[in-house]
């Protein structure tokens, strides 16, 4: 059965379960990969945010292998209370940042957020009353993808139908990794032991109770989206491969669809043999059909070959990441 997910509008809260009373300590996650000029914007608002919004706070900041003066500018604000910075050898990638921060959190909430500017600090507010109000899991989902070229919102329409096309798993159209969750959920993700890591997939899959808050992103402050085209049909694969087996069942049903042509053509033939004599194929008929089930066939092989090689980086047990160093004084007790 599909998780049911309860959409809200800022200021209004779903019913509580149990309702908790007191602010929590919070950990924020940043994954950064070349934002040192958004660092710079971003963090002072945060501050003021978690001060108001939690009764003890610290910000990760994950250097995921930056090449510009990104790992400078964390190391800079890890000197003061409540910040800290863990630098990872080299780019292991966001999904990775993501789970080494998770690793590294202490509090009893866990917000993830982009370095970027568009998740609004701000919004931590809702997440957190929401959570006071019995949600597990608060979620910023896009409002619209107007801002967006064409071919990449059918993209991602056609990702996520494919997606949520399987069974027990729904993954929310526009969720990203902007979110609060309870320390109960961060455990049960952290628990998980597969190493390719779709997160928007890990997110639905563990369940809880959870609360989508609508919102729209602003422009990227500086620098570009390190997301470019392949990234994103890599990061399709993944979350399609991890997370549902249709492509396997599809290359199935392919197969018996074009033995069941072969047949009936098989039998065109005969008849047509009986009824009117044989008659020279032409060279045409011939290679175009041949061309067709070598390019099925590899087609099939490659679908196959994906789980398989996925099968194989999990069998290595390689680590999912490596922390070249810890920065940092951890919790800050927030100002009233």
């Amino acid at each position: 059965m599909k998780r049911e997910t309860v959409f809200v509008e800022p200021g209004a809260y779903a019913p509580p379960d149990m309702p908790r009373a007191a602010l929590p300590s919070l950990s924020c996650v940043i994954p950064c990969h070349n934002e040192a000029r958004n660092l710079a914007r971003l963090l002072p608002m945060l501050a003021a945010v978690l001060d108001s919004c939690s009764r003890a706070w610290e910000v990760i900041l994950v250097d995921d292998g930056s090449t510009d003066g990104t790992l400078a500018e964390a190391l800079q604000w890890a000197e003061l209370p409540g910040f800290r910075c863990l630098q990872l050898s080299r780019n292991f990638g966001k999904e990775a940042a993501l789970t080494a921060g998770l690793q590294e959190a202490t509090g009893e909430v866990v917000v993830m957020m982009d370095a970027d500017l568009q998740h609004p600090p701000a919004l931590i507010h809702e997440f957190v009353r929401h959570w006071r109000y019995g949600a597990d899991v608060a979620f910023a989902q896009r409002r619209h993808r107007e801002d967006e070229g064409f071919l990449k919102r059918l993209g991602a329409r056609g990702f996520y139908a494919l997606v949520n096309a399987a069974d027990g798993v729904e993954v929310p159209a526009g969720a990203g990794d902007f979110r609060l969750m309870d320390r109960v959920v961060v455990d049960a993700l952290l628990a998980l032991p597969e190493r390719n890591r779709f997160m928007k997939g890990l997110y639905a899959w563990v369940g809880f109770r959870t609360v989508a808050v609508p919102y729209q992103p602003e422009p990227r402050a500086h620098g570009n989206s390190s997301f470019n085209l392949l990234r994103l049909i890599k990061l399709s694969l993944d979350g399609l491969t991890a997370f549902t087996n249709w492509p396997l069942r599809a290359v199935s049903v392919m197969g018996m669809v074009m033995a069941l042509l072969a047949f009936v053509y098989g039998g065109f033939l005969t008849v047509s043999y009986l009824l009117y004599g044989h008659e020279v194929s032409g060279w045409t008929t011939i290679v175009v059909s041949l061309m067709l089930f070598v390019g099925i066939q590899l087609v099939s092989l490659g679908v196959v070959g994906e789980y398989v090689g996925r099968i194989f980086e999990e069998v290595k047990a390689r680590p999912l990441f490596v922390v070249r160093s810890r920065v940092g004084r951890g919790m800050k007790v927030a100002r009233k």
